[in-house]
């Protein structure tokens, strides 16, 4: 029988404590509690999308050039810096996104050379109605801490990923 409150990852801890006993399985304790919600809020956000109609590319492509603010534009370079994609990925996307209306390029003035990619009108409503869903979603699932663990939780993630 579990204890109150246990999880997923206590019972894979605890049986990998029977079979090797002689291993720390320690850092499961954490990163497979991670792993298993970044698997969830995955499938949580991809909801919060799919019921606007995007992916979670174009929400990732659209909200880089939404946080920007206005004009509400990027270079593909700095698109895939924003992204953690590649560049042909990122190509293969604006395509896509220009083709739905959501996007358009337009010449950088600074480099003949160059494009700039800017959010339209239309991409500018449809990801700023994503992004509101995905906060209420959320929020929602953050409700079972209270606000000074969320914080706490926070920082220490903050500090997790910093070493990276």
């Amino acid at each position: 029988m579990s204890a109150p409150g246990a999880d997923d990852v206590d019972r894979i801890v605890a049986a990998w404590r029977r079979q090797a006993p002689g291993l720390d399985v320690a850092p499961l304790e954490v990163l497979s509690r991670v792993s298993r919600l970044s698997r969830r809020l995955d499938l949580a956000r991809k909801a919060a999308f799919a019921g606007h109609l995007l992916e979670p590319w174009e929400f990732d492509v659209m909200s880089a050039l939404r946080r920007v603010g206005e004009p509400y534009e990027l270079s593909p370079g700095a698109l895939v810096t924003e992204t953690l994609s590649t560049s042909g990925t990122m190509t293969n996307r604006i395509d896509r996104l220009t083709q739905r209306g959501f996007v358009a390029r337009r010449p950088d003035p600074a480099d003949r050379r160059g494009i700039k990619v800017r959010l339209t009108p239309a991409g500018l409503e449809r990801v700023d109605a994503a992004m509101a869903e995905l906060l209420d979603r959320e929020s929602a699932l953050l409700s079972v801490l209270p606000d000074d663990d969320r914080d706490r939780l926070a920082d220490l993630l903050r500090r997790l990923l910093a070493g990276f």
